[in-house]
């Protein structure tokens, strides 16, 4: 006896975007009001932030303009392009340079990152820091609003098992009252207090 075998037809291609395409499409406002990331190609619609994160965020952007300036830029919920096909535009990052330094291209690296956190948490502290470990950055704050403290990852290694072959080695965690230092400015501790609402 033949036992017929149905194929079905083909899986049409996926179409992943670049980094040019997805600042592109953003620049003619077809997102407007929507909080979109690109990564590994692929589109992500964000949660829309709402008050204890726009206030978190407030307060993470007042706070690191006051510690970095000469020779820094804090930019807010900007690009940063980590690769040819991601660009997770972070809550917040410090960067090198001076406010011309970005005119004409995005960043591709950061001294620090910063995310504010609430219904993303999962996702801020697994997949999100993976890529950032797998784009090399050193310093990576995690504003928890859920638990209201503050995770910071370190010591970014290849790691294969993980999403995007990188994670974190070193994860400290500082709750309210507590302080610690950004790496780029260790002789400035930053109390938890300070940038959570």
């Amino acid at each position: 006896m033949v036992t017929a075998t149905f194929a079905g037809p083909p899986i049409p291609p996926r179409l992943l975007w670049t980094c040019d395409q997805f600042h592109n499409v953003c620049n003619t406002g077809v997102f407007e009001g929507r909080n979109i990331i690109l990564v590994d190609g692929e589109l992500l619609e964000m949660p829309a932030p709402n008050p204890p994160h726009n206030t978190a965020l407030t307060l993470a952007d007042y706070l690191f303009k006051s510690i970095f300036q000469s020779g820094f830029i804090v930019r807010v919920q900007m690009g940063m392009e980590l690769g040819l096909t991601t660009d997770p535009v972070p809550d917040l990052i410090v960067v090198s340079g001076n406010p011309r330094t970005f005119a004409s291209v995005q960043p591709r690296t950061a001294e620090l990152v910063v995310e504010v956190s609430d219904s993303t948490l999962a996702y801020d502290r697994g997949d999100k820091a993976n890529l950032y470990a797998a784009g090399g950055i050193p310093d990576y704050w995690v504003i928890d609003l859920v638990h209201n403290q503050l995770i910071v990852f370190r010591d970014p290694r290849p790691d294969p098992g993980e999403p995007h072959g990188a994670s974190y080695f070193q994860q400290i965690v500082r709750a309210r009252g507590d302080s610690i230092a950004p790496l780029a400015a260790l002789a400035t501790p930053v109390n938890v207090n300070d940038l959570l609402p």
